[in-house]
């Protein structure tokens, strides 16, 4: 197709028209950017003088500071130099006072030396005129200087010992009148208002059967049958002639206990064989422990006592099995307790705490164990270990003196003991034990020069002994007198107490023909 004039025309109107509009668009762009660039500067100045203020704002500022810690520091500078000039002042003082001070000792150690060369002259005067005194007696009396003081020594002592011995004699007379007649009073009140029972164990219980028949049943086969109950209860069982009788012995009574209970269910039963005899014990056992713990409770409660360790109820609910020179020693303890509440409200102090020292005081007799301790002090560990207070510990452990009472409570539980078991009817003794202890008594006093007879009257609970009047004074009876209590007390073994009576009497014997 040709091209025509008027398509030329239009294509050079259209490119002439795009030149126009491309060359306004650039100079618009140029104008745009040159205003963009106007404004970045009137930013960047505004900016530099904001940084300026802010920089010389910040340099004010530090500049205060260092100005305000350069005053701080010269006030303590000039604070430091007032001190130390009044510290100076001081030294200054206190170096004047020390030499003022000083030449005062100076003068005084002058003026002593002085004193004591006077004191020396004299004293040596005074030594010369004792000196001249002392051998002019000698020359008139003579006798030395230490012989005369041996005499007057040996006056001294004859007379000091001459006034002891009176003073002693009015002392002891005087306790007896009062101290004496007042425990006496306490003592009798206390037992006049305890009332207890008397129970008398032995080391063997008998059996009660109701025909001899049975025997051959208990023994068994062989014998099997009594083997396997000694071996269950621990107790020896005899089987004799005995008509309708059978002997349990041991020395644990509470083991006897078991066996005869055992042997009243067995017999009941009728079923008599080795397994049903290891059954019954077991089962008896079980409750005679029940009644060892109830039989504990009920005694805390009819006393009073609370608090105290299971355990500790337990072994005194044992003490029901247990006996002491035949005295039951569960009766013995309740006596004791019951004893040792009433002194104490007598004396003034707590009857609780002594009612449970006096119920304590023997559980050494009923460990589970039996260890090589003597009773007081294996009841008093006990007593610590379950938390006891140290007052009753002490009691416990020191009611046969061995080890320091250090409390009130400690005597009273010890008197207490000794009336409970001193008390007629309350306990008993073997026939040779008792007598071998009289012969020991008077044999013991035998052994002292001077003695001529000796008496052990009241069940050894006196010893009377009977001097020469030629051969020992007033004096050396009360002397003699001491000495056999505290041998007894160390060297023997008795119950209650023993009273020592010295006798020393002048007889003048004449024959009328």
């Amino acid at each position: 197709m040709p091209i025509t004039p008027i398509i030329i025309a239009s294509v050079v109107s259209l490119l002439v028209g795009g030149a126009i509009t491309l060359l306004i668009t650039k100079k618009m762009a140029h104008s745009a950017a040159k205003n963009i660039i106007e404004e970045a500067k009137l930013e960047a100045d505004v900016l530099k003088k904001n940084k300026l203020l802010e920089a010389k704002e910040e340099e004010l500022r530090m500049k205060a500071e260092v100005e305000k810690q350069a005053n701080a520091r010269m006030s303590k500078i000039q604070s430091a130099e007032a001190k130390a000039k009044q510290r100076e002042m001081q030294l200054n003082q206190q170096q004047a006072e020390l030499q003022r001070k000083r030449n005062e000792t100076d003068n005084l150690r002058n003026s002593l030396e002085n004193q004591k060369a006077a004191i020396e002259l004299r004293q040596s005067e005074v030594e010369k005129m004792h000196k001249s005194a002392q051998e002019t007696l000698e020359h008139i009396s003579g006798l030395s200087a230490e012989e005369a003081k041996e005499k007057l020594v040996e006056s001294l002592k004859d007379e000091a010992k001459t006034a002891a011995a009176s003073y002693i004699n009015d002392i002891m007379d005087d306790a007896k009148l009062t101290a004496n007649r007042e425990a006496k009073r306490i003592v009798v009140q206390s037992i006049q208002r305890v009332a207890t029972e008397t129970a008398i164990e032995n080391a063997v219980t008998v059996f009660h059967i109701d025909s001899d028949e049975i025997k051959g049943r208990i023994i068994g086969r062989e014998g099997r049958n009594i083997r396997a109950l000694e071996a269950a209860t621990g107790i020896e069982i005899i089987v004799d002639d005995t008509p309708e009788a059978i002997v349990l012995s041991g020395f644990d009574p509470v083991r006897r206990e078991i066996a005869r209970l055992a042997l009243h269910q067995l017999v009941a039963d009728g079923r008599i064989h080795p397994a049903r005899i290891e059954e019954v014990v077991a089962k008896v056992r079980k409750q005679v422990e029940e009644e060892i713990i109830e039989t504990g409770k009920r005694t805390t409660i009819d006393l009073g006592i609370h608090g105290l360790h299971p355990e500790l109820i337990r072994l005194v609910g044992k003490m029901k099995y247990r006996s002491s020179y035949g005295q039951n020693l569960l009766q013995h303890s309740r006596e004791t307790a019951n004893l040792c509440a009433i002194m104490a409200s007598e004396l003034g102090l707590n009857p609780k705490k002594a009612r449970r020292a006096g119920l304590l005081h023997d559980i050494g007799k009923v460990p589970d164990e039996e260890p090589e301790l003597p009773h007081a002090i294996l009841g008093m560990k006990l007593a610590e270990k379950y938390k006891e207070k140290p007052d009753i510990c002490n009691a416990i452990g020191s009611h046969h003196d061995e080890v320091e009472q250090n409390s009130l409570l400690a005597p009273i539980v010890q008197v207490c003991d000794a009336i409970s078991g001193a008390r007629p009817g309350a306990r008993r003794e073997v026939v040779e034990a008792y007598i071998k202890r009289l012969n020991d008594l008077e044999q013991l006093a035998l052994s002292y020069p001077g003695v001529i007879k000796t008496y052990a009257i009241q069940a050894g609970r006196e010893l009377r002994v009977i001097v020469g009047a030629d051969k020992i004074s007033d004096v050396e009876t009360e002397k003699l007198s001491a000495e056999l209590a505290q041998r007894i007390q160390e060297e023997l073994t008795y119950p209650g107490q023993v009273k020592i009576t010295v006798i020393r009497e002048t007889r003048s014997v004449s024959f009328a023909k």
